[in-house]
């Protein structure tokens, strides 16, 4: 079982926002001992998300969604998400009470009294239309609830708002994963060395190490840095320090320059 992350919205991928969540998500994954196993970004393109979440469904991953889940003509997600599990949307009663909260307390905020029958706030219930059997995820921003179908957690594109409701989901859901397994890294910079030089290294560390993953990440260096490789170790903890030692030890053979990080 991985865990995976779902970005949604024409405006990440035309450039006029910057996507956020993939490194807050993997921040607060990491806060907690886990990883992230993949990612996606998509488009406001209703077959194509139905089609990714049908896919997602059927992995058994613990999977975080985040936009889409609004009433306006470009959000999909909620039905979407009934589409691929191929149940009908219904109006979540709790989501529904929510909303109306919601809409009532603005109102009282303004001075004013809501009318809850409007043509405008019968729309805003749509956001409480989810596929049968949903679970809803608490929103501390303003109360309007994401929703849970199995391991899949639907959030607003908002930052303010999609944080908070992951963490929600994390510990409240999730706490038993939390440090299962303990992980180690060590890394060096090795200068001035190519990659296809130290690939049969990096095989033999892998192969002497089961628990253990090689990384490098080359660079052509900049006016401070030289041309560099970081190569490192990563995984359980015994395994990762001896894996680190034998790949120093060879690098030395090699005569290669580096220096740990």
């Amino acid at each position: 079982m991985a865990i995976g992350l779902i970005i949604i919205g024409d405006e990440i991928l035309s450039g006029k926002r910057v996507d956020q969540h993939f490194p807050k998500v993997v921040q607060l994954l990491a806060a907690r001992g886990l990883q992230l196993g993949w990612a996606e970004y998509l488009g406001d393109d209703p077959a194509r998300i139905t089609a990714t979440l049908k896919r997602s469904f059927a992995s058994g991953d613990i999977v975080f969604s985040c936009g889409g889940i609004g009433a306006t003509p470009d959000d999909h997600t909620r039905q979407a998400a009934a589409a691929a599990l191929d149940k009908p949307l219904r109006l979540h009663p709790q989501g529904k009470e929510l909303i109306q909260q919601r809409i009532t307390q603005v109102a009282q905020e303004a001075g004013q009294v809501a009318d809850l029958n409007s043509a405008e706030n019968l729309h805003r219930l749509k956001m409480a239309e989810f596929a049968e059997g949903a679970a809803l995820i608490p929103n501390p921003y303003n109360n309007i609830p994401g929703f849970a179908l199995g391991m899949h957690y639907f959030v607003p594109g908002f930052p303010v708002m999609a944080w908070p409701m992951i963490e929600w989901v994390l510990d409240t859901h999730y706490a038993d994963l939390f440090n299962r397994e303990p992980r180690a890294e060590h890394a060096v910079l090795v200068y001035e060395a190519a990659e296809s030089a130290l690939t049969p290294l990096m095989v033999a560390i892998e192969a002497s190490f089961p628990r253990v993953k090689v990384f490098s990440l080359p660079s052509v260096g900049d006016a401070r840095t030289r041309r560099h490789i970081e190569l490192g170790v990563k995984g359980e903890p015994g395994q990762a320090a001896q894996a680190f030692r034998q790949m120093c030890a060879e690098l030395d053979r090699l005569e290669a320059e580096y220096r740990p990080l």
